[in-house]
């Protein structure tokens, strides 16, 4: 099978963490659009779901793609494993989670730098999360990376989109202000038309401002995938999120299971 990706765009991501692809999904945009309206109106008993004092809507939802068809369509017949495999250097992939969050319009509320790996039941080195937008995203609301964070060899410690933690003695380090010394960090994003795609390593140090725009909304909809080394994570007293309550695997044990599909 021919790659898909140019070999520059590969090196980016492992050397920075975190590359754009141009128009990769465009065929499927009507696809997920679909799924993510659906989801919007029928949201998970586990979903965030804040609203606004201005009127608008912040959903975090997961783990929906075995109950909303559109979702599983794009996992199991677009490209994205295979350029999952091609970023990861992995032989196989498997799906962890699908993620949709929503920001309606004036809906001031940011999403917190934070790393995704420490919020998961999940030991792995090969990782790629894939963020979709509906929406044309400007730079100034797009999602932003500190470029070679997922090589500090440091986990963080998770919180929740309000800024709390989601563990308070996890005993991993918090956060430093980035926001607050953004010139000392190589801080990267880009402008984003349906279609696009952003993809970075579960390592990455990731945030996004807030969409304060009184009309525009921002739709995405983020693909975790894992590669051969991914092993199932067992964290005692310590919350995760997606928890994943039914699964049953030992600590160390390889991800896998009707959960963790095999997409590659």
């Amino acid at each position: 099978m021919a790659d898909l990706l140019k070999a520059e765009t590969v090196a980016e991501f492992r050397a920075k963490g975190a590359t754009v692809l141009r128009a990769v999904f465009d065929d499927w945009m009507e696809v997920l659009r679909a799924g993510v309206d659906y989801n919007l109106e029928h949201p998970a008993p586990n979903a965030r779901d804040y609203r606004t004092e201005e009127g608008g809507r912040f959903l975090s939802d997961y783990c929906n793609w075995d109950r909303i068809p559109q979702y599983r369509d794009f996992i199991e017949n677009s490209t994205a494993a295979q350029i999952g495999s091609e970023l990861m250097g992995s032989r196989t992939v498997r799906l962890f989670h699908e993620h949709v969050i929503v920001k309606t319009p004036k809906t001031g509320m940011p999403t917190p730098w934070h790393q995704d790996l420490p919020y998961y039941c999940l030991d792995a080195t090969q990782t790629v999360s894939l963020w979709i937008p509906m929406d044309a995203v400007p730079r100034e609301r797009t999602l932003e990376f500190v470029a070679g964070s997922h090589l500090w060899g440091k986990y963080f410690r998770p919180q929740r989109f309000d800024g709390t933690a989601l563990n308070e003695n996890d005993g991993l380090e918090a956060l430093p202000d980035i926001d607050g010394d953004r010139d000392a960090y190589d801080i990267i994003g880009w402008a984003l038309e349906p279609g696009d795609a952003v993809a970075f390593d579960y390592r990455t140090v990731h945030g996004a401002p807030a969409n304060n725009s009184a009309t525009a909304q921002r739709r995405a909809f983020s693909l975790r995938l894992v590669g051969d080394d991914a092993t199932f994570a067992r964290r005692e007293g310590i919350k995760t999120s997606p928890p994943f309550e039914g699964v049953t695997l030992a600590h160390g044990a390889p991800l896998e299971g009707p959960e963790f599909p095999l997409l590659l």
